[in-house]
């Protein structure tokens, strides 16, 4: 907490979020901020041998929490705390947690991939852990948890690039459609990474783990 005022009065601010005051949820992010025991298990995930470069690149910066959201603008004074709000329209602090997890425009997205390859979970906060979590909600069989890594890196991706057309161009994406992007890449991965794999894209949006015969 910290006090200040203008013209002589004072007031208290909940300093994490002065925009929004103090919040329970937020008191815990604070909290667990800095306890964060799955980071490098979740960084060892980041490099997958199916997944372009410029991923792996991205998903390294988001795990350490280096992306340019509009929070990490804000803690280096390019951008006021009063601008640095997602750019869904939430009203909330552009967290990386935030954005990729916890924004309703985005957080129904996770919900709909999981529903897609017929894994049930329930999702963590922390990017870290999300990850962590996601690839090994399906059993730990190896297969399986390559192609859960795959998705969860290209989901993030696919996120981190909507959110740049809304704010660069102005263009939104319906969760739907973002979706189709996903299943989209990862067949497209699949393919150039295995000959054999024969799938069209119509299994492919069905039954996918049927595909990879994981199912």
């Amino acid at each position: 907490m910290g006090r200040g005022g203008v013209g002589g009065g004072d007031s208290w601010v909940w300093l994490p979020d002065p925009i929004g005051g103090f919040k329970v949820r937020g008191a815990y992010e604070v909290l667990t901020a800095t306890v964060n025991p799955n980071k490098d298990s979740a960084l060892e995930l980041v490099w997958h041998h199916q997944v372009p470069l410029k991923i792996l690149i991205f998903a390294w910066s988001l795990i350490r929490d280096r992306l340019p959201t509009r929070a990490n603008l804000a803690a280096h004074g390019i951008l006021q705390l009063d601008t640095a709000l997602c750019v869904a329209g939430c009203g909330m602090i552009e967290t990386t947690d935030h954005l990729f997890l916890s924004c309703p425009s985005f957080a129904v997205l996770w919900e709909q991939v999981r529903q897609w390859i017929g894994c049930v979970g329930v999702d963590s906060n922390i990017i870290s852990h999300h990850f962590v979590q996601f690839t090994r909600m399906s059993g730990f069989g190896k297969a399986r948890r390559s192609f859960l890594q795959l998705i969860w890196l290209l989901s993030s991706w696919v996120i981190w690039n909507e959110r740049n057309n809304r704010l660069f161009k102005n263009v939104i994406t319906e969760v739907p459609r973002l979706l189709d992007k996903i299943k989209l890449l990862s067949l497209a991965r699949l393919k150039a990474k295995k000959a054999t794999f024969v799938f069209g894209t119509q299994m492919w949006w069905s039954s996918p783990m049927v595909c990879l015969g994981i199912s």
